[in-house]
C-alpha cells in the first residue's frame, strides 16, 4: 500500500545518486520557486522518452520560471546512463537507484513486468512540486504510463502560483 501524501505538508525525504557522479538531495534543493520531481518508468518505456524529451526542451523555460528539476526511477545506474544519453537529458540532472522504500513514502505505484523488456518492478509515474522550506505543493500521480500533466500548462503555472500566493490545495484529509 502507498502512503498518502497531503499538500502542504513536509515532503518526504529523498536522496538519490545521479548519473555522472553525485548525489541529488531535496533537502538541499533551494528553488526560486518550486523543486519539480519528476519520477518516470525507466529506460522500457517509450512514453517516459517522449515526456522527458520534452522536458528536456523546455528547461530554459522551467528555469526561467524558477524551477530545479529532476527525473529519477528505479533503474540502475547503466540504464539511467542510457536513458540519459540515448534521450538527450543533457540539461536535467538524471536520478536512479529509486527505492521500493522510497516508492512507498511518495505515494507512487509499483508495477510489475509484464514484458521481457521490462525490469522486474519499476515505479509508475509521478511529478512533484515541492516548496523551497520542503512542504509539498503539487502532487500529480498515475498508475498508468500514458497519464501525465500536460508540460505546456503546467510549466508556466509555477509563476502564476508564485506571484498569486497561490496557495496548494487538496489540503483537507478525509
Amino acid at each position: 500500500m502507498t502512503h498518502i501524501l497531503i499538500p502542504d505538508a513536509p515532503a518526504p525525504a529523498l536522496s538519490l545518486l545521479v548519473v555522472g557522479g553525485g548525489t541529488w538531495t531535496l533537502a538541499d534543493q533551494t528553488p526560486g520557486s518550486f523543486t519539480m520531481i519528476v519520477i518516470y518508468r525507466g529506460l522500457h518505456c517509450p512514453v517516459c522518452k517522449t515526456y522527458l524529451t520534452k522536458l528536456s526542451a523546455m528547461m530554459d523555460d522551467a528555469r526561467s520560471y524558477g524551477l530545479n528539476v529532476v527525473v529519477a526511477s528505479m533503474d540502475g545506474i547503466a540504464r539511467a546512463a542510457q536513458a540519459k544519453a540515448d534521450w538527450g537529458l543533457t540539461d536535467i540532472p538524471v536520478a536512479f537507484d529509486l527505492s521500493v522504500a522510497d516508492v512507498k513514502n511518495w505515494g507512487l505505484y509499483l508495477s510489475t513486468s509484464i514484458k521481457e523488456a521490462e525490469p522486474t518492478q519499476f515505479a509508475e509515474p509521478g511529478l512533484f512540486w515541492v516548496r523551497g522550506d520542503g512542504r509539498l505543493y503539487l502532487v500529480d500521480i498515475s498508475n498508468m504510463p500514458f497519464s501525465r500533466p500536460d508540460l505546456d500548462i503546467l510549466i508556466p503555472k509555477a509563476k502564476m502560483a508564485m506571484d498569486n500566493n497561490y496557495p496548494a490545495r487538496g489540503t483537507t484529509a478525509v
